[in-house]
């Protein structure tokens, strides 16, 4: 039996996505006070379930249509993926994506891909006047920081005691999870944090580099040994 189990989460936007989708929806249809609501989230001053639900009522839902179609045929996926999950399944390494971004984009642009029951992220409701989002996986006891989507608590429910938690991610919604990760792989704004907090990490720029940074280390090295070597791997 292996001795530890590689458990690994992956953010979508502006990481599995070369751009951040909920940005881009913003530049491109909000009015100017998304700004204002951004820097706040990026500051720490506002919650990302506050920053981010009030910049979706700033959309009016009758342009929900435009809206789909503008991300879909914007956002592209970032080489490498498509051929990282296939690796990620020859191996039997458990793998989920977990999302600040809305259902709307997410299901379609992973599908094929990532199947839904290993995709957490947010909802996007167009029955008012105004976009708004429902949170279907909330903060836990264990956390306060009223995140919307909250990848500790997802992690948390995810996890064994003796998981190796690997992180991949871009943004301030992954810091979090960063915290509680025995590898963070990062770009952009996680990669200044981790850094900064002295977190175990690797820089990426595409998903041939996080294949890297995953064989790099011990812990996944040993998985594959022993699923090449045909013993029994952690359920």
């Amino acid at each position: 039996m292996c001795m530890r189990r590689p458990l690994i989460i992956c953010d979508f936007d502006g990481t599995i996505t070369n751009n951040d989708n909920i940005i881009s929806i913003m530049k491109a249809f909000a009015p100017e006070e998304w700004h204002a609501l951004k820097d706040g989230v990026l500051s720490k001053e506002m919650s990302i379930k506050d920053g981010v639900g009030s910049m979706f009522q700033l959309l009016p839902s009758a342009l929900k249509e435009e809206i789909t179609a503008y991300i879909l045929e914007l956002a592209a996926i970032r080489p490498g993926f498509e051929e990282f999950v296939s690796f990620l399944a020859e191996c039997d390494l458990p793998f989920y994506v977990v999302s600040g971004g809305m259902d709307f984009f997410v299901y379609p642009l992973l599908e094929g891909i990532v199947g839904k029951e290993r995709i957490y992220c947010n909802q996007a409701d167009f029955g008012g006047r105004y976009i708004s989002v429902k949170w279907p996986h909330p903060c836990d006891a264990e956390c306060g920081n009223d995140c919307g989507c909250c990848k500790p608590s997802i992690i948390r429910r995810l996890k064994r005691a003796d998981d190796f938690i690997i992180m991949i991610g871009d943004s301030v919604t992954d810091v979090e999870a960063a915290k509680r990760s025995d590898l963070c792989i990062a770009r952009d704004y996680l990669l200044k944090e981790c850094e900064e907090l002295h977190l175990n990490h690797a820089a990426f720029t595409d998903f041939y580099d996080v294949k890297r940074a995953l064989l790099g280390a011990r812990e996944v090295e040993e998985w594959i040994k022993c699923k090449n070597a045909g013993r029994s791997l952690p359920k």
